[in-house]
């Protein structure tokens, strides 16, 4: 696998601005998304691949057909082309840092912003290795082209070795993935593949086939604004009614204080003036029935304080998002197996948790499409402390070449 090559085609795509919007409706929610998309289909095409197709809602499949003169199951890889609101995607410049030494990484000398293992450890685990990252005022998006730099170099490497012999496989990149609509549009009839990996998740040997049952509640609180110096008993402070709202659900039970199999609520957004205050909470767990409770318990707060308001001064909108693919991995766990058994045929010990989060594949799972997640190489996702060691991208694509080749050999006649 040549590094230089992967560092080249992993640059080409993150410095190409594909930020999501999650508050546009349409589809995909920027325009800007179509800029990669549109350069990717000329790339599949000039590697070889087949049935190329880019459709009107800014999916793009295509096909590596099979070399071998058996029947076995067709298998997909999906990756994602949009990156996170939360922080700017644009003008990417990303850093290469060779031979990690295992210290400070000085991201930016003029803002002073660091790279630490002091504070995020899993550094120490790549020294020796080449270390890309961000300049410190953007994200990497690494989440997810990574995971498309290594489903187009393994597909590259597999026309170019016919010698290695595999089934017919599929491949889809999706726009939209960041603000939870990534699959809404997927077409699994046209795709066609009998099961599916998404290359999305984050160190180094994840596989994961668990994740979040999620939903996004929205809470929008009405006030009624008096000069301040006439406002005794007139007055509705919509914030301080927030306030309350906020401070009655479980403290502990944030992102910052929980992991493995925790759940949580997290406040993400807040915009509020006397008059009016939204809060934006996300809810989530692995656990369908604890996940129902929480639910339950904001639509509980907002009654119980609109009773004691004696108003309906709190409105809440739920809406659910994805569920935990667990239920529909399980009576196929083959597909896993497969995984692990291929991460260890390359020298990878196999890291098998739940996400703390989704991915195109929780949707998939539930449309007909078994889906589990395996790393795409990156940390600290979402930020400008983002990072990717070349080195767990080779080995993740590595592992898809590895899963081509298991599944014709367990499949020969």
């Amino acid at each position: 696998m040549n590094k230089d090559h992967i560092i080249k085609r992993f640059i080409s795509y993150v410095t190409i601005d594909t930020e999501s919007d999650p508050n546009n409706p349409e589809f995909p929610s920027t325009s800007k998304q179509w800029d990669l998309a549109k350069i990717l289909e000329k790339e599949l095409i000039n590697i070889g691949m087949s049935e190329v197709s880019l459709d009107e809602n800014c999916y793009l499949m295509a096909t590596l057909p099979s070399n071998i003169d058996y029947d076995v199951p067709t298998i997909g890889f999906v990756s994602h082309i949009d990156t996170s609101p939360d922080f700017t995607g644009a003008n990417v410049s990303p850093k290469i840092h060779n031979d990690y030494d295992g210290g400070d990484i000085l991201l930016n000398k003029d803002k002073n912003i660091v790279l630490s293992p002091s504070y995020f450890e899993d550094l120490l685990k790549y020294k020796g290795q080449t270390i890309i990252t961000t300049d410190g005022t953007t994200l990497l998006g690494a989440d997810d082209k990574a995971g498309i730099t290594e489903i187009v170099s393994a597909m590259e490497y597999l026309l170019n070795h016919p010698e290695i012999k595999h089934g017919k496989i599929r491949i889809c990149f999706t726009p939209d993935e960041e603000v939870g609509k990534g699959a809404h549009k997927f077409d699994v009839d046209r795709f066609a593949a009998d099961w599916a990996y998404t290359m999305d998740g984050s160190q180094i040997g994840e596989l994961e086939f668990e994740n979040f049952n999620a939903a996004a509640a929205k809470i929008t609180i009405t006030g009624k604004i008096v000069h301040p110096g006439y406002a005794k008993g007139k007055m509705i402070n919509s914030m301080t009614i927030a306030s309350d709202f906020i401070n009655r659900l479980p403290k502990k039970e944030v992102p910052e204080s929980t992991d493995g199999y925790d759940g949580f609520f997290h406040l993400h957004h807040l915009e509020g003036k006397v008059e009016q205050t939204v809060l934006q909470y996300i809810i989530r767990d692995h656990d369908k029935e604890l996940f129902e409770t929480r639910k339950k318990l904001i639509q509980d707060i907002a009654i119980q304080m609109n009773k004691e308001l004696g108003n309906d001064a709190i409105m809440v909108n739920l809406k659910d998002q994805y569920y935990n693919m667990k239920e529909k991995i399980v009576p196929v766990m083959h597909i896993v197996d497969i995984v692990e058994e291929v991460m260890k045929d390359v020298g990878i010990k196999p890291l098998v948790k739940p996400i703390r989060g989704g991915t195109d594949g929780s949707q998939l799972s539930y449309m007909g499409l078994p889906c589990p997640n395996i790393f795409a190489g990156g940390h600290n996702f979402h930020g400008r402390y983002e990072f990717i060691p070349v080195e767990s991208m080779i080995k993740a694509t590595e592992v898809i070449i590895g899963i081509a080749k298991k599944v014709a050999n367990k499949y020969k006649p």
